[in-house]
């Protein structure tokens, strides 16, 4: 996220409609929507009048209704820029879920809506790193093998929402992580090669799987213990507070024996 918002942050005004579509040819990324159309970030529909379901919006004619001056939105414009290939697979299953439930929402878009608000990926070359991950042991994974964690995973946060969070950061932001096994050299190749790889095995990830799982398949991970998102991550005693870095829920630790 930060080459995209580095370029913005050199312009004098908020972003407006033209300069969110041109901002995806900057970074080298033309979103489209798996039925083929170009993503462009229009304005919503006038407060109250009878507006077209967003999903099916965007699936029908590439536009992604962006409030202006909001956040929320501009981040939702940002994540389409720079994981063009996770928002066009959630979109396509939005879409084609959408007809099947009619006023509910369904177990599949339930899903797919928490990812694209909080979600994050997780790249590690560490299956130990992973299994502390799943098994919710914060204080191990963040303190005690922080070396390793810094040299053996990286974390990407594509939710909009949570994106809008982090603007006034507290230990209690978390993410619902994708896991993504990698080879450690990606892990320290530039970001943007490391993000395409993260985007591409999101997709894949959704094609094959959001039909028949849950937000439980996805690991709660509160980012902000990340060594150095915050001031308190230089602190032991920080990873004991179980408000923020809760353990692994009961019904869990039975289904994981």
């Amino acid at each position: 996220m930060r080459p995209a918002l580095a370029r913005l942050a050199r312009e004098a005004d908020w972003p407006d409609h033209a300069r969110l579509d041109a901002l995806a040819a900057d970074l080298g990324r033309m979103p489209r929507t798996r039925s083929g159309r170009r993503i462009r970030f229009v304005p919503p529909a006038p407060r109250g009048a009878q507006g077209e379901n967003y999903e099916l919006r965007v699936n029908a004619r590439g536009e992604v209704a962006t409030r202006p001056r909001n956040w929320h939105d501009l981040f939702n414009a940002l994540a389409w820029c720079l994981f063009p290939r996770t928002k066009a697979s959630l979109n396509a299953i939005h879409a084609s879920e959408i007809p099947l439930h009619r006023d509910r929402r369904g177990p599949a878009r339930d899903l797919l809506t928490i990812f694209d608000e909080g979600g994050a990926l997780v790249a590690s070359s560490d299956p130990e790193l992973i299994a502390l991950i799943r098994a919710c042991r914060w204080r191990t994974l963040f303190w005690t093998e922080r070396e390793r964690l810094l040299n053996g995973l990286r974390i990407v946060v594509c939710g909009h929402a949570v994106l809008e969070q982090a603007l006034m950061p507290w230990p209690g932001i978390t993410c619902k992580a994708l896991l993504v096994p990698v080879e450690e050299t990606l892990l320290h190749a530039p970001a943007e090669a490391l993000t395409e790889v993260l985007d591409a095995a999101a997709a894949a990830w959704f094609d094959a799987y959001a039909r028949s799982s849950s937000p439980r398949d996805l690991a709660a991970l509160p980012v902000f213990g990340f060594p150095g998102w915050s001031e308190g991550s230089a602190r032991p005693e920080f990873y004991a507070d179980a408000r923020y870095f809760r353990p692994q829920p009961r019904a869990r630790m039975a289904r994981d024996r």
